[in-house]
């Protein structure tokens, strides 16, 4: 006996129009990330890159893009209106970037020259 009187009752099933990974858009995602993680660990262990400011400025597009990568892969986000960014939604996620990567190089910047020891205190014991 199927419910007539609720008009609604057909409208609630597991699809709720998001689009849902497959296992080949996971295992893409996971490729991408350890890709786009291994990358930037190279240049810095082997010093591919000889000045240290156009390495960081490196690591931060790597960065940028596997956001990217995670949001696509991982989060399902795309641009289809009913499940994708709303105008608000990419401002946040831009500022929220914005702040994790330049706060992140601010207290590594900040750490590195606070925590350095100086030349003349080098040779002295305490």
């Amino acid at each position: 006996m199927s419910d007539h009187s609720n008009p609604h009752a057909e409208d609630h099933h597991d699809d709720h129009g998001a689009g849902h990974g497959t296992m080949r858009d996971y295992v893409i995602g996971f490729l991408l990330s350890v890709i786009l993680t291994a990358i930037p660990f190279w240049l810095v262990m082997t010093d591919a890159i000889a000045d240290k400011a156009t390495t960081a400025i490196v690591i931060m597009a790597f960065a940028i893009v596997q956001i990217v990568v995670h949001m696509i892969y991982f989060l399902h986000m795309n641009t289809k209106s009913n499940n994708g960014w709303t105008v608000m939604a990419l401002i946040f996620t831009i500022i929220i970037v914005v702040i994790a990567l330049s706060g992140s190089l601010w207290v590594m910047h900040h750490l590195n020259t606070n925590m350095m020891p100086m030349p003349h205190d080098m040779g002295q014991l305490p």
